[in-house]
This record gives structure tokens, C-alpha cells and sequence, in this order.
């Protein structure tokens, strides 16, 4: 039998239990119920004085809920007194595990928190006058026992998570241009020229330095940061891009403005455009090198819109996430949904019901950037990850989408039109580490927006029911 099977730990758990009397078992119930807020608050105190572990808790709300989760481990790790009980327990280890293989909280960490925890039980322990030496041993060993099967419990559903999200991280690197190969290297060639001009329209009409366009912030900008960098990653190629890319906003742009002495001389702007123009021919250069090493991709597409389908939002938005913490940027998530599609499907048939589908695709590709991220969940549902945005510009984009799709007339097979409606639910990132929350408020919103009339956007901020 597996080690790791639910009944072999099940007899496992169960026989721990069975070697204490149920007078220790007692005890231990009451004393972790009792001090569950004295450790969960020891467990941070240490933990966050680790920079390692602080990074993953610095967030106030990942410590306002996960110090009440604690609070709540820690007070029901010892309540096993059934099969049912410990399998729940097992149950909800495993999902802790997981969890903590999606945020990308290192082994290491978890482990030094389990024993951070046992020492201060011990500690806690020590000063309990009521307790014979025996049962005082006993009770630790007891609390020892049990916190080291949660963490190997923990820890085989994070090894088995983590290969499994590791396996998925790699096929996105590979997947991760999303398109034919060739389409993409003409469109993002097109892109970058296209930032190339609009660049030295603004310095012939005289736009301030501070008002030119940013590479990063153009459309070649976000598709290489988001998107071309995973499908390269690792190459010196893209390293030199991105650092082309810094270097062209943060040093380069600026000192279009003077030279110190007023207005920069004519020679002076020469220079620097002869500069810039180097610059972009290098981000060519490399380009043009990362995309002859690439061949067609696997498909992670969707057959009839092909958008992106669910096999890599799970890595997508992992990466996102560990970019936004590290660039101190916001994304947004936007669910979608057709309002009334079954009738669509009922009235018309499915072949109505698929070319709507594409069509809705296709609004949704024109109205978001080569940045952004878009899924076909399936059915009728779909998802926008839009990178570099706030809540109130998401917004903006979900009344975007949403009047496009109101305003469209959708074309059928037998020529005959139909009009359509969509509801959007947008989250923000707000710092938290686990992505099932951010798609958990999307949905609670998209769910407001159709309980309320439908054919409407809505915003949801704060915390979600677990």
C-alpha cells in the first residue's frame, strides 16, 4: 500500500492517538484551544522576523486571515477522536499543502514554522503545574507526534502540487508566444516600429520629456514583459531586450529635456535620436534571434475561438502575481459571461451558439492588448488577465468590452442577426500571494452582475468566503 494513502495515514493518525490515555488526549484538546492565539501570534513573530518568510506574509491581509487560520489549526489538530475526524483533518492538511505549493512558499519555511510551533508548546507545557512529569512528557509527545504526520502530510501534497505546477510552468515557457510563430514576430515588429514613431512624432511637435512614450509601456513593452519573456526565459536575448528597454525610459528619454543650460542644442538631439535608433535596432536584432530559435508551439488554445484555454491560467497567474509583488504593479482579472446564452443555443441552435462565440472572441481580442491575457474557460464563460491596471481603468475596460458586445450585431449562419449582453465581474490584485482568491472575487462579482440585471460591470473588492 502507497505511504501516502488516505487510509495508511488514517491508521497512522488514529494509532498515535491510541498511544496516549484519553485524560493527555483531554488536555491536549483544551491547552491548544486556550493558547491557539498565544502561538498563532508566536508562530508570526517568528516567521516574520525571517526575510525569507516575511516576503510571503508582509501583506497585512494574508496575516489578518492566516493568523485567524492558524488560530483555527492549531485548536482543531487534536480533535481526532473518530475516523471521520481524522480523515477531515488529513483532508485539510492536503489542501494546505497545495495551497502552499500555488503562493510558492519554499518547504523550508513551512517546516521551520512546525517547529517554531513545537517549541513553544513545549515551553507552554513546562510551566503547567496540574500535570504529572509522566503525563507533561507525554503531552508533548503527543503534540511533537501529531504536528510532524500534518507536516509530512503537507508536505507530500506539496511535492505532488509543485511537480505538477513545475510540469505546467515549463509547457507554458514553451507555449507562452500563444500564436504561430510567424504572425507573432510580424505583429510585434509592427508593434516596436510603431512605438518608433510615435516617438519622434512626439519630439517633432516638442513633447516634454516626461509626456514621451514609454517602450515599456507600449504595446511591443507589455507583450515582451508579460509574455515574450516567459517564452524566452533564460536566454541572454531577452535579457538584453528588457535591459534595452529600461535603459531607453530611464536614461535615455530624460535627457531629451536640456542640457543644463536650457534647451538642449540641435546637435545635442541628433545625438541622442542617433542613440535611440541604435537601441531599437538592438531589441530588433535580439528579437529577430529569439524567434528563428522558436518553432511552432503546442496548442494550449481553445478549438473554436482559439483563445487561450484553462491549461495555463494557473501558471499565468502565478507568474503574474510573483511579477506584480516584485515590480510593486497592479492586474486585474475580468470573468465574462453571455447573458442568456443557453437561449441562444434553445432558439437558434449550436452552430449559433458557436459562431457567437467567435465573434464575442474577437471583440474581446480588438478591445485588449497584446499584453493581456485571454481565456475561453468554457461554454460561454471567458477571462481577462489585464496586466498593468487599477481598479478604476479595469473598470474602464469591463464597460469597454461590455458596450461593444451590447452594441454589436452578431451575424448568424443563415444570415439572420442577434443582439447579445455581457456581465463582468472584475477583481484587483490587492498583494495577496494565492490566485484562487483574486478568481474567487471575480467570480462573487461577475455573480452580483447577474443577479442584478446582467448587461453590467461590477467591481468587487476585499475579502471572499472560504
Amino acid at each position: 500500500m502507497p505511504r501516502f494513502s488516505t487510509e495508511q495515514l488514517s491508521t497512522e493518525w488514529l494509532s498515535i492517538n491510541d498511544r496516549f490515555s484519553t485524560e493527555v488526549k483531554r488536555f491536549v484538546i483544551d491547552f491548544s484551544r486556550q493558547h491557539a492565539a498565544s502561538l498563532s501570534a508566536h508562530f508570526y513573530s517568528e516567521m516574520l522576523a525571517d526575510p525569507n518568510a516575511s516576503q510571503f506574509l508582509s501583506n497585512d491581509e494574508v496575516q489578518n486571515r492566516l493568523g485567524q487560520s492558524m488560530q483555527r489549526w492549531v485548536a482543531g489538530l487534536f480533535a481526532s477522536s473518530t475516523e471521520e475526524d481524522v480523515l477531515r483533518l488529513i483532508a485539510e492538511q492536503r489542501k494546505i499543502g497545495e495551497v502552499h505549493a500555488r503562493i510558492g512558499i519554499p518547504v523550508h519555511l513551512v517546516l521551520r514554522g512546525a517547529r517554531c510551533l513545537k517549541d513553544r508548546f513545549v515551553q507552554l507545557l513546562h510551566d503547567v503545574s496540574e500535570l504529572s512529569s509522566d503525563d507533561q512528557y507525554a503531552a508533548m509527545r503527543l503534540v511533537s507526534d501529531t504536528v510532524d504526520l500534518a507536516m509530512e502530510v503537507m508536505g507530500h501534497a506539496y511535492s505532488v502540487s509543485h511537480d505538477r505546477n513545475s510540469r505546467s510552468e515549463e509547457a507554458y515557457r514553451l507555449f507562452a508566444i500563444t500564436q504561430n510563430i510567424a504572425d507573432e514576430k510580424d505583429q510585434q515588429r509592427a508593434a516596436l516600429f510603431d512605438w518608433e514613431n510615435q516617438l519622434m512624432f512626439s519630439q517633432a511637435i516638442g513633447t516634454p520629456p516626461g509626456e514621451l512614450p514609454r517602450i515599456q509601456a507600449s504595446d511591443f513593452g507589455l507583450w515582451f514583459r508579460h509574455k515574450g519573456i516567459h517564452a524566452f526565459e533564460g536566454s541572454a536575448e531577452a535579457a538584453a531586450v528588457m535591459e534595452t528597454m529600461h535603459e531607453i525610459d530611464s536614461v535615455l528619454l530624460p535627457l531629451f529635456g536640456s542640457d543644463g543650460a536650457g534647451e538642449i542644442s540641435h546637435e545635442r538631439r541628433v545625438h541622442l535620436l542617433r542613440d535611440l535608433r541604435d537601441k531599437v535596432k538592438s531589441i530588433r536584432f535580439h528579437l529577430s534571434n529569439l524567434f528563428e530559435r522558436n518553432d511552432e508551439l503546442e496548442s494550449g488554445r481553445d478549438v473554436l475561438t482559439r483563445l487561450l484555454n484553462r491549461k495555463f491560467m494557473p501558471v499565468v497567474l502565478s507568474k503574474q502575481i510573483s511579477q506584480s509583488r516584485a515590480q510593486k504593479t497592479g492586474f486585474a482579472v475580468l470573468a465574462i459571461d453571455i447573458d442568456h446564452f443557453k437561449q441562444v443555443n434553445d432558439i437558434h441552435g449550436h452552430q449559433a451558439g458557436d459562431s457567437v462565440l467567435q465573434q464575442l472572441a474577437l471583440i474581446l481580442v480588438n478591445n485588449s492588448r497584446s499584453g493581456d491575457y485571454l481565456f475561453r474557460l468554457g461554454g460561454e464563460e471567458f477571462l481577462l488577465i489585464a496586466v498593468d491596471m487599477d481598479a478604476t481603468r479595469a473598470k474602464a475596460v469591463g464597460e469597454k468590452l461590455r458596450k461593444s458586445v451590447e452594441q454589436e450585431s452578431f451575424l448568424l449562419h443563415d444570415g439572420k442577426e442577434l443582439k447579445a449582453t455581457i456581465s463582468v465581474g472584475v477583481a484587483c490584485f490587492d498583494g495577496h500571494p494565492d490566485y484562487q482568491r483574486l478568481l474567487r472575487r471575480a467570480d462573487d462579482a461577475l455573480y452580483e452582475a447577474k443577479n442584478t440585471g446582467r448587461n453590467r460591470v461590477i467591481v468587487k473588492s476585499g475579502a471572499v468566503q472560504e
